[in-house]
Order: C-alpha cells, then sequence, then structure tokens
C-alpha cells in the first residue's frame, strides 16, 4: 500500500471517542475546504462500526449543507435508528464547529440470493487502463503546455492538485483539458483503481468507492457547456448525493466509472453514474445533484 493510500485508510476509519461517536481528521487536497467524497466515506465508515459485520451496505443517501474546514477535525455522531431481522438503517450527522456540515442516512443488509439481471456493460472497445496516461501524467501535461506567465499566475496548491501523487489512480478514457475545455456531450469515462493493495475487508472497499464517487461525476454536467470548475467564474459544489452497491468488489483493481449528466437547469447538474468490474460486472451506481452557478453570467 502506498504512503498516500495508507494515509487515506487512515483518515477514513475514523477514532471512536464515544459509545456512537466518532472523529474524523481532515485532509486538505489545496482548496481549503473540505472534499465531499471525504465527508462521504467518513460518514459511512462511522455508520458501517455501529453495524453486525455480516450486513453490508446496500444504500446511502446524503445532503451537504455547509463547506467543511479542511484544517479542522469533523465529529460524526450516529443514530442507530433501526435493527431488523434482514435490514439495519443508520442515520450520520457531521458537525464541525458546532454545526451540521452533512448528513448520511444508510441501509445495511444481510447477505441474500435472489433473482440477478443488470445493464449491459459498455462496449468491449472502450481503452483498458493500460492504455491510457493517468490523471497526474495529464496534468503534467496540461501545466506544460502554459505560457510561463500564465503558469506563474496558478497558486502552488493548484499545481500541487495536477502533479501531486493520490490515493486514487485515475484513468480518464477521453480527457478533457481543464485549462481550455472544449463543448461535447454529457457522457464521461474513466477508470479508477487505488493506489496499492488493500486489505482483505470489504468495508474498506465500500468507504473508498464513496470516498472516490465524488470525482469527475459533477463536471459530466459542465460538458456541453465548455466550462470546468477551474474557471474563476464558477462556483461548482455538490448538494446531494446517493449511491447504491450491488455486489461485491475490489477496490484495489480497475473499475470503470460511466458517467452521464441527463439534465442541467436552475444553476443545478445532475449526474448519474455506474461502477463496473473490468469483465461488465455493475457493482454500484451512484447519482450526484450539484451546484454550477456562473457567477459572470
Amino acid at each position: 500500500m502506498s504512503a498516500v493510500l495508507e494515509e487515506l485508510v487512515r483518515i477514513l476509519t475514523l477514532e471512536r471517542i464515544e459509545e456512537n461517536i466518532f472523529r474524523g481528521q481532515s485532509q486538505n487536497l489545496g482548496w481549503g475546504r473540505v472534499f465531499g467524497g471525504q465527508v462521504v466515506g467518513q460518514a459511512l465508515s462511522a455508520a458501517e462500526q455501529t453495524v453486525p459485520d455480516e450486513r453490508a451496505v446496500h444504500s446511502l443517501h446524503g445532503y451537504f449543507l455547509r463547506p467543511g474546514d479542511a484544517n479542522k477535525h469533523i465529529v460524526y455522531l450516529v443514530d442507530p435508528i433501526r435493527d431488523g431481522r434482514s435490514f439495519t438503517t443508520r442515520r450520520v450527522v457531521a458537525v464541525q464547529d458546532g454545526k451540521t456540515i452533512f448528513n448520511l442516512a444508510a441501509s445495511f443488509q444481510i447477505d441474500e440470493a435472489g433473482f440477478e439481471h443488470q445493464d449491459a456493460a459498455p462496449p468491449d472497445d472502450v481503452k483498458p487502463p493500460e492504455a491510457l496516461r493517468s490523471e497526474r501524467e495529464l496534468g503534467q501535461r496540461y501545466l506544460d503546455a502554459l505560457p510561463e506567465p500564465v503558469r506563474a499566475q496558478i497558486p502552488q496548491a493548484m499545481v500541487q492538485r495536477f502533479t501531486a501523487e493520490w490515493p486514487i489512480e485515475v484513468r480518464p478514457i477521453d480527457p478533457l483539458d481543464p485549462i481550455r475545455p472544449d463543448k461535447r456531450p454529457p457522457r464521461k469515462q474513466v477508470w479508477f483503481r487505488a493506489n496499492g493493495l488493500l486489505p482483505d475487508f470489504p468495508r474498506v472497499h465500500q468507504y473508498l468507492l464513496a470516498y472516490a464517487s465524488d470525482f469527475h461525476l459533477l463536471g459530466t454536467a459542465m460538458y456541453p457547456h465548455g466550462v470546468s470548475w477551474l474557471n474563476p467564474r464558477m462556483q461548482v459544489a455538490s448538494l446531494d448525493h446517493a449511491m447504491w452497491y450491488h455486489r461485491p468488489f475490489r477496490f484495489d483493481d480497475w473499475l470503470l466509472y460511466d458517467a452521464h449528466s441527463p439534465t442541467s437547469s436552475g444553476a443545478r447538474g445532475l449526474s448519474l453514474g455506474r461502477f463496473f468490474t473490468r469483465d461488465g460486472v455493475l457493482v454500484a451506481s451512484t447519482v450526484q445533484q450539484g451546484l454550477i452557478r456562473d457567477r459572470g453570467a
């Protein structure tokens, strides 16, 4: 396991400070505010630590209420709403400076047999990850292509965001230059996997996938408009996030994130995503609505 991945796993594991109360360290990605995927992953981790091991998460629904400060801890309060014969439900409230910044509802289920079907997997001609550049390599190329006076104006934290080693390895299939975006249909496909070998503990893979699911999803809704989160006019933030886990998976093997945005209106964009294994098995689905406000309009 790489050092950056080990740090992320530690951050998502949380510290238990009382019955049903946990504390999480924040990770500063250079934005000043807490990354939404971190809060989703930590809230799921808090909920899972109050649920019997034989019950696995099958769905979660969360609302982002306030931006979090990346330089401060977050406290997670778990409400054990229900423990049934087959299903367990938990509600989690994330608090920072005495204010709620996020809330989550998650449901867990025992392992049961049942009917099986799924959507067709993406076409076989989708480029494999081995044929693609990583997001880190692409970021360095984008920066190198800028004139020196322009590059000198980019904050160092942003340069770090493009070029640093990340705990999640990302390889876009048809990458968009976020500095000079073009207009394209609202569809994106990205390969994801953890940057290193993970333990044989399914819950670690589940909350890491929840963390990663916040990357690239909302940006799909901006594709038809030729803008990106780097445009200083744009105010971009996740509003709510839902996720469904369908089948077991390992996040230290490649998963294809197939995302598209069916609509945007009212300064909001809606994006839907599906995670497939390399052999086409659908393991999780996600939906997110986010703020995509053009303050220069």
